[in-house]
């Protein structure tokens, strides 16, 4: 995933149009029960690699709402699947292919940001 929304989230939702790979979907579209602010899919976030800064960020308006998680990658499958089952993610599961767990379907991430800085879910924008 390597992006999450905080709950500092204003819900704004501009994020959402600015997203290449549509991983993120406002309060009301999102698969956790009760959700109350914007989310990103970990299985679908590709932290926009290819770009200066991820582009959610890019166009965020709160300070603090878009911070690093660990990379979606197999040496972090079992991160995922507990936060999964905490009710913090809803990873999509497929009908025939099973969960989209990190060991499955890993994505890119940057190999700039540290793990510290991920562990800590510091600001994205900083």
């Amino acid at each position: 995933m390597a992006v999450m929304i905080t709950d500092l989230c204003i819900n704004c939702d501009t994020c959402i149009d600015e997203c290449p790979a549509t991983a993120i979907v406002s309060a009301d579209e999102s698969p956790i029960e009760g959700a109350e602010f914007t989310y990103v899919k970990p299985e679908k976030c590709i932290e926009c690699v290819d770009s200066t800064v991820p582009k959610c960020s890019d166009v965020c308006p709160t300070e603090g709402a878009i911070v690093w998680d660990m990379p979606y990658t197999a040496e972090f499958n079992d991160y995922y699947l507990s936060r999964n089952q905490d009710g913090i993610y809803n990873i999509r599961v497929h009908k025939k292919q099973g969960i989209f767990s990190p060991d499955k379907k890993p994505k890119p991430f940057r190999e700039s940001i540290s793990l510290q800085e991920r562990e800590n879910h510091v600001d994205v924008a900083v």
